[in-house]
């Protein structure tokens, strides 16, 4: 029989994001106690009042921000049963031109927040059989040119999250990371702007097919795990 969700407690970062949003609103739909992080605040509050969630102006990026929202859930419902980390940042650049800073940046919103997040919430996680799902990307399988910043990032994030799997499964907590391929975001609308593409979002993949994959993986008996989804749009137009 598949896992119920209902009354289960999750955190997703990111939640105002396409991918974010989804697994969001897949979660409230089975019942979830939802907490939702994000740094604009419009959207944020919006979001959470749509779902009935929690929600928090966080940037992954201030140690304080991820301290407190640490501190927020543990106050609010003090558990944790999902994790749900779907922030981030992306830059294309060429490595012989693209200032380090472009680098900094990925690693701290991309590497750095999550890492501080997962270490202040797996205390939460190790009470109930906690799940932790990391939205990586195809980048963090095969790094293309102008990309390798953003690879590097992503390749650093499947890394923890191998790392953390081996750490964790004895304390009945399961990690799951999943690696789309372009999916019809604003995030990557923005990028095809910025490599002077045509933006087809219909032949990309969808928020919901991600959101989908990553529900079906959550619900899962405690017999199994999943630990690694590569799921790419059916039609190649990249």
């Amino acid at each position: 029989m598949s896992l119920g969700l209902k009354g289960q407690v999750a955190l997703v970062t990111g939640a105002t994001g396409g991918i974010g949003g989804a697994i969001a609103r897949g979660l409230a739909a089975r019942g979830v106690v939802l907490h939702l992080a994000g740094r604009n605040t419009t959207k944020i509050d919006m979001l959470a009042r749509t779902l009935g969630a929690e929600g928090h102006l966080t940037d992954l990026t201030v140690d304080e921000d991820v301290a407190s929202l640490a501190n927020d859930v543990q106050r609010a419902a003090g558990r944790l049963d999902i994790l749900v980390h779907s922030a981030g940042v992306i830059s294309h650049g060429k490595l012989e031109s693209e200032p380090v800073g472009t680098l900094d940046a990925q690693y701290a919103a991309n590497v750095r927040g999550p890492y501080l997040l997962t270490q202040a919430m797996l205390p939460l996680l190790k009470k109930p059989r906690g799940q932790i799902v990391f939205v990586n990307s195809s980048a963090g399988l095969n790094a293309r040119p102008t990309a390798g910043q953003f690879s590097a990032t992503q390749h650093a994030m499947k890394a923890l999250a191998d790392a953390l799997r081996d750490e964790v499964n004895a304390d009945d907590v399961r990690v799951l990371s999943i690696f789309p391929g372009r999916t019809a975001t604003s995030r990557i609308e923005t990028l095809h702007a910025r490599e002077g593409r045509p933006y087809h979002p219909e032949v990309l993949l969808q928020p919901d097919d991600v959101a989908d994959v990553a529900l079906c993986a959550l619900t899962l008996p405690w017999t199994a795990e999943v630990t690694n989804i590569h799921i790419r749009p059916r039609v190649k137009s990249y």
